[in-house]
């Protein structure tokens, strides 16, 4: 489903007080094996690259350790009180990296002895002890945190934060690397996704690529028959392909609708190599039938294939949602281009989806091609996708800009359920939320949305509450 081979880069270091070393025998040894078991967690369970500090028992360690992550370029800094420490010898850590931080409070046993232990035990297992006096000092030092308490093993709940907090690292750290491609123009007169590319750089540290529509025509085409041939092979494995539907405006399918579908794929695919693009955000109106207006309405095939790939692409040029879509998808879930359809206050579910590209490696079933003699709203014509989102939990994300122009990440949870969608061409699913349709309609709306969502398979809340956090985005949950 994801194209995500980028790892985080997790810096590490644990914490304990030097003068413990020589008045407790044995104790520097448990604490360093304590804290090697937690690297090596991080490094196997959740492909982390892991840039070790070691143990920091004093201030000198906490300076070089901080310069160790500044230099390694890590994305985030975990913090293990594995013994108790001065908060001394962690702020400059903190201060010299220069990145989000996670303090853990991670104890090797969930009970102790208590009639039995002497203070060198408990120092092995006090885990919990200095956390407040570090979570202090970060607030008076402006230093934003968050705290994971729990054991170092046989913890699920503790470790499920952890690995949410790692593979929000590794999606931002691809977002921050990635290229999107901007081909054509906004759809005019939607002015909530009108966006600043400077904006886009200066917030995500992505690269905008601006495309021109001759870039696709050239490549077009460029297209030779063997490619052409492949592509229509590839397109009758992937899609059914749907007689005409009770909508006056589907019509059946014909070879020439399919020869223009797969030679523009082919373009697609060569535009994405040439730019080396990690998305694709477009729309063109053309004119009067023209190769502009040709080429604008014939790629939703293609696109829809290059999504499946992870070259994420989104309709009308919203390149804000373009990003929310790179972001779920890079977090395992996909990320489908989706709107607001309709509210069902008689089943109390929403209708969402949208006409244009479909991530299909997260359709329920095989998607559908259908023949659409208009496209409703667009000029053009030609083969659109027909699915719904595979059944089971999913997360929409929005991403929109604030009145000071910030971007923001708006999320909810809920679940795509069967039932009866449109016929129309375009994707659409039932999607229940914990908040009633009125009632979530009504909640999103209060956060200054934009006008699509993305769509994706899973719940990833916590993944895309600690990406925001990571990138420094606002960031609202919209749930019960």
């Amino acid at each position: 489903m994801t194209r995500l081979t980028t790892r985080a880069r997790i810096g590490v270091f644990g914490i304990g007080l030097d003068t413990y070393w020589p008045q407790f025998d044995g104790l520097l040894e448990r604490i360093q094996g304590y804290q090697a078991r937690v690297e090596e967690r991080l490094s196997t369970e959740f492909g982390a690259d892991v840039v070790s500090a070691g143990l920091v028992d004093d201030a000198h360690k906490a300076r070089a350790a901080g310069d160790l992550f500044a230099r390694e370029q890590v994305d985030l800094v975990f913090c293990h009180a594995v013994t108790y420490a001065t908060s001394s010898t962690v702020i400059p850590v903190f201060q010299a990296a220069g990145v989000p931080v996670v303090l853990l409070g991670l104890q090797p046993t969930a009970t102790i002895d208590y009639p039995n232990t002497g203070t060198g035990e408990w120092l092995a297992n006090c885990a919990a002890c200095c956390v407040p006096e570090i979570a202090g000092a970060c607030t008076r030092a402006g230093i934003p945190y968050d705290t994971v308490a729990g054991l170092i093993d046989g913890d699920d709940r503790a470790w499920g934060k952890i690995g949410a907090w790692v593979r929000a690292a590794a999606a931002a750290r691809d977002l921050k690397r990635s290229r999107i491609g901007f081909l054509g123009h906004v759809y005019p007169g939607m002015l909530d996704m009108y966006a600043d590319f400077t904006a886009v750089h200066a917030h995500t540290g992505a690269h905008v690529e601006v495309l021109e529509i001759d870039d696709l025509g050239a490549r077009v085409a460029a297209a030779d028959d063997g490619a052409v041939a492949a592509k229509l092979t590839e397109i009758r494995d992937m899609f059914d392909f749907a007689d005409p539907s009770s909508d006056p405006i589907a019509g059946p399918i014909e070879d020439t609708d399919l020869d223009w579908s797969a030679r523009v794929a082919v373009g697609l695919d060569q535009l994405v190599e040439d730019f080396q693009l990690d998305s694709l955000t477009y729309y063109y109106r053309g004119v009067d039938g023209n190769e502009a207006e040709r080429l604008g309405a014939g790629v939703i095939v293609g696109n829809s294939l290059l999504t499946a790939r992870g070259i994420i692409t989104s309709g009308e040029a919203d390149i804000k949602t373009n990003i929310a879509q790179v972001l779920l998808d890079r977090l395992g879930a996909g990320g489908s281009f989706t709107e607001w359809y309709a509210m069902d206050l008689a089943e109390d579910f929403t209708l969402m989806g949208h006409d244009g590209p479909a991530h299909i490696a997260i359709a329920e079933g095989r998607p559908t091609l259908r023949n659409l003699k208009l496209y409703h709203g667009k000029s053009g014509s030609g083969l659109s996708v027909e699915t719904k989102v595979k059944y089971g939990p999913v997360t929409i994300l929005g991403c929109t800009q604030t009145a000071e122009g910030k971007l923001k990440l708006i999320a909810a949870e809920g679940e795509s359920v069967p039932g009866d969608t449109m016929r129309i061409g375009n994707t659409n699913s039932r999607l229940v939320f914990p908040l009633g349709p009125a009632e979530l309609l009504e909640r999103w709306c209060a956060e200054g949305p934009t006008h699509h969502v993305a769509l994706g398979v899973g719940h990833v809340l916590a993944e895309v509450r600690a990406t925001a956090k990571l990138m420094g985005l606002e960031f609202a949950e919209v749930n019960a």
